[in-house]
Order: C-alpha cells, then structure tokens, then sequence
C-alpha cells in the first residue's frame, strides 16, 4: 500500500520551487467601492443524480494513467466512501477509472479531490478541501510517473495515446502549484499552467506557452458547492461570468485532449450543475440557544446582511462585489488576475468564451462577499483560508500570526466555529499557518471589531443557524 499512496500522490501533489516577485502597481481608476453584480440566469433544470454519477464515474479529465500500470499496485483496496462499482471501487473516492477517447481505461483525479471535505470523520460532498497539501516537492517524482508510463507503453501503444494529453499538461503543470501554506489549493495555478500549453480555439496541445507566468502559487480556500445557485458569479473576486457549466468544468483542461471531446464534457455539465444547486449545507450538530441566536439576527440584519444577505423565509443575496479598500483583506489574489495573470486573456479568446453557451473571466480589484448557508463548517475563513475560526474572524484582536491546525477532523471548535488550533512561536512546522507571507495575511473584513464581545457571540450564535 505504500507504493499504491505514491502513486496517488505523484496524481495530486505537484510542485516546484518559487520565488515571490512584487505585482504590478494598480491603475488609478479604482474609484469604486461596492459593486452588484448581474447574474445571469443558469439552467438548473439538469438531473442532479445524473450529476452526481458523472462526477464519481464520469471521463470530464479526459485521459490519464492506464488503470492496467496501475492495477497490481492498488492491493484489495476498497472505496468506501462513494461504495462504487467496477474498478471505481478499488480506488480512493478522489480519483475516476474511465474509458479515454480511444477506449482505454485510465485513472485520473476528479472533483471531490478539492470539493469534498472531512468533518467530525464523515466526508461532505461539497465541502471544500482544507486538508489538502501542496506544501512537498514532488516534481522529481511526477517525472519519473511520465518516464516509466511511457517506458512500458511504446509509441505505438494505445495506452500511450490515452497517457499522452494527461503526461503534456501533468509536466506543464508541476512547476507552478507548490504552495508555502498548508490546506489552500492552487486550483488557479493548474489552469493557468495547462492553458498556457493549449491552442485557445480548438484546445490542442501546444508545445510553447502563450504568456508568462509568476513563480510564486497563487492558492485559496476552497468554497463550499452548495451555495452556487444564489451566486451571480464564481470565484473570489466575482472573476467567473456568464455559464457555469463551462467555468465549473475547467478543470478538463489537465487531460481533454481538444475541444471536440471539450463539447461531450460540457453536455455532462448540465447535470453537475444541478446537482450542485441540489445540495443542502450540513446542520450544526449541537444545541442552539435560541434566544441568543434572535438577538444575533438582528444584529446580523443590522451590521452584515447589506453584503452578505438575508436568510429564512425572505431570503435574498445581493451578490456584491466590495473593492480592496473597503474589504481590505489580502490583495494579492485579486490583484495577481487583474493585473499579472495571462490566463483571463487566455480564457476569452477560447473556446470556454467563445462558443456557446457563453462564459468569461472578468478580474477586478474586489472579492465577492459569499452567502453564509453553512459557515459553522466551512473553516478556516477570508479567502485564503488564513483565520482559523469565526471568533477570530470578527474579532480581528484574536487572529494569530502562525496558527497550527490539530490533527484529524474531530478537532473543530463548536464555540469558536473553527478548527482547534496551537500558536507556534515561528512560521515553520508540520500544519503550521503562516499569514505573514504574501499572499495570505490575514488583515481586514474588520467589521466585527465594531461590535461588542456579546453581540459577537450572539452574531455566532446566529451564525450556526444558516
């Protein structure tokens, strides 16, 4: 088994060495403070079950290693989480067993590597990932992964073209997604790397890269799925315009070997989406005290609901942009699209934009304040993932400069809405947080530190009701 887990690794965690370079100084046109966004209506008339099985079973990555050099290597393992069939089932629940174009089986990740997350020991379809860990150096590995697939399987071989796609974008991208923080993914970072390598009309691949791209990883918190029908827009900074069902299959371009195969994909997305919109955020598992949970409501609809919404019978989200000076949180993810980043340029000139139904990328210098349906289990917070509990999140007093996060996912904080977590005296260490570098502070969203020490446990209190 310990051969099957680095193999797994080779699949998931790719990296190398960064050096953070300063962006480019912003225009001078940022005179905006809240923006709505216009949402465009989505067809959500899919069939989530369908989705669901698309997902867990489904071809969206397009190709990958054949299951067959991987078959004696993966023991009597059992899926137990999704309980799949056929050789889904010998595979952990991030990864897909499926036919490639020309009918091999290969072996690749799917979405629930970064959209489900563990909590109190069950896995929440859903819930993103904050245990993932992109922090190791593994690129001498995932070139060995390329040279011993194509060793075994000659030119020639049908199992070399299903490899092929997945080993050009797998290369491409194992240079750029290394991150300096534990749990935040750099979902971004592998995008840009595989569409720098593709010809943005037909998404073949291409040996020489369209842009140039930062070495410092950009990386986030992953926000959780059940909240994307409310939203007018996807991504942090409300970047993601027009048809979800192409922004949210991105991912393809690790292995879809064109556009051609890009269209059957994207057919299957009409379904995923509606499985998203079907789900529920798990119920705060505790006591609730009521009468707190009133006053915290009414302080929430005074104090927050203006950005973040309202909730129960009237329930409404205003889908508002809010510019880096009023939020004031960490620029660098939204200031590294609107200004450093060639993969919205990219994106609009390629088939994702230009073909319908339509999508875009539309960076600016703000980030969307997000529905909260959930926000008692979707720790850590801000989009980074740089504080560690809801407490410290509106009391901007209490943030730690390195924080620590303790093992296993029974160690959440049902006060504090959050992980348990140590202060280490230094940034280093297993699982250790470090908001002092770029990219992860944990300044702003300060509007918390208005309140009173009681009317912020009240808010809390409200908090675990949505």
């Amino acid at each position: 088994m310990m051969r099957t887990g680095t193999i797994f690794l080779l699949l998931t965690a790719v990296v190398a060495c960064n050096q953070y370079r300063g962006l480019p100084e912003p225009e001078a046109d940022n005179d905006w403070k809240v923006r709505p966004l216009q949402a465009k209506p989505q067809d959500l008339s899919g069939d989530p079950q369908r989705g669901l099985e698309y997902l867990i079973y489904g071809d969206y990555i397009g190709s990958g290693i054949p299951f067959e050099f991987l078959e004696k290597k993966l023991g009597d393992f059992q899926d137990t989480v999704l309980a799949r069939e056929g050789n889904n089932r010998r595979l952990p629940y991030t990864f897909n067993a499926f036919s490639a174009p020309n009918g091999v089986e290969v072996v690749s990740g799917n979405c629930f590597t970064c959209h489900a997350g563990e909590l109190n020991g069950e896995i929440v379809l859903g819930l993103g990932n904050s245990r993932s860990d992109f922090q190791d150096k593994m690129t001498f590995q995932a070139r060995m992964m390329n040279f011993f697939v194509k060793l075994k399987y000659g030119k020639k071989k049908p199992e070399r073209a299903a490899f092929n796609d997945f080993g050009h974008y797998y290369k491409a991208m194992a240079p750029k997604v290394q991150t300096d923080n534990p749990g935040v993914n750099p979902a971004f970072r592998l995008e840009e790397a595989c569409a720098n390598f593709r010809d943005p009309v037909d998404l073949t691949y291409r040996k020489d890269a369209h842009f140039r791209s930062m070495k410092y990883t950009l990386a986030s918190d992953v926000p959780p799925l059940w909240n994307l029908d409310k939203k007018p827009a996807l991504y942090y900074n409300g970047m993601g315009r027009g048809a979800f069902t192409k922004l949210l299959m991105q991912a393809a371009v690790l292995g879809i070997p064109d556009s051609t195969q890009a269209r059957l994909v994207h057919e299957r997305f009409h379904d995923v989406i509606a499985w998203a919109a079907s789900l529920q955020p798990p119920a705060y598992p505790q006591q609730i005290d009521p009468a707190m949970a009133a006053t915290g409501q009414e302080l929430f609809e005074e104090h927050c609901s203006k950005c973040h919404g309202s909730y129960g019978e009237d329930e409404h989200y205003p889908g508002k942009l809010v510019s880096l000076e009023v939020v004031k949180t960490d620029p660098y993810y939204a200031r590294y699209f609107s200004s450093a980043s060639g993969l919205a340029d990219w994106y609009n000139r390629s088939w994702f934009a230009r073909s319908a139904p339509q999508s875009r990328l539309y960076p600016s210098d703000g980030y969307m304040a997000p529905p909260l349906d959930g926000i008692w289990a979707t720790a850590p917070y801000l989009h980074n993932g740089s504080v560690p509990d809801l407490e410290s999140l509106l009391d901007s007093s209490q943030r730690p400069t390195y924080w620590q996060r303790r093992p296993g996912s029974h160690s959440y904080d049902y006060e504090r809405l959050g992980w348990q977590y140590g202060v280490p005296a230094k940034g280093k260490g297993q699982q250790v947080y470090d908001t002092t570098l770029p990219g992860y502070g944990n300044q702003g969203h300060y509007f918390g530190d208005e309140l009173s020490r009681e009317e912020r446990r009240a808010v809390i209190e409200y908090l675990k009701t949505l």
